[in-house]
């Protein structure tokens, strides 16, 4: 099996987003297990500053060699930043997941919605089940 990077001061979900929570305030991301599936990562549409999204709505795409994905929000709020690097350095993804290829900076609405977040061991777990099914 492949190895990961899978942080663990952070949260996950299913669809590979990850959140590091920061008082009211997360940064939102592609887990490194996502950016790889992907491979190589060659635009970035990052989210409109000011929008108000709910848990898992649509946040913004990302478009590879292989495909274009959607990127889920983890949790409700109000877009606060985005990754403007991104638009010129797409591949920053794929470089850094988890620090320079951020993608979104959220003001939680509710922090409750974190408890159904995936902790890191959860997260390593359900890679490897995805893993040993293909």
């Amino acid at each position: 099996m492949k190895k990961y990077e899978v942080p663990d001061n952070l949260l996950y979900t299913k669809e590979h987003e990850w959140i590091k929570v920061d008082g009211d305030k997360a940064i939102c991301g592609i887990t490194d297990y996502a950016q790889k599936s992907l491979s190589d990562i060659v635009f970035v549409e990052t989210p409109e500053i000011g929008r108000e999204i709910k848990k898992n709505e649509v946040v913004c795409t990302i478009e590879s060699v292989k495909s274009v994905s959607d990127v889920y929000s983890p949790t409700s709020g109000k877009i606060v930043d985005a990754n403007e690097r991104l638009k010129n350095e797409p591949d920053l993804i794929n470089k850094s997941p988890y620090e320079d290829g951020w993608i979104f900076k959220l003001e939680l609405a509710d922090k409750s919605e974190l408890e159904d977040l995936i902790k890191p061991e959860e997260y390593r777990e359900l890679i490897r089940k995805i893993e040993e099914g293909r």
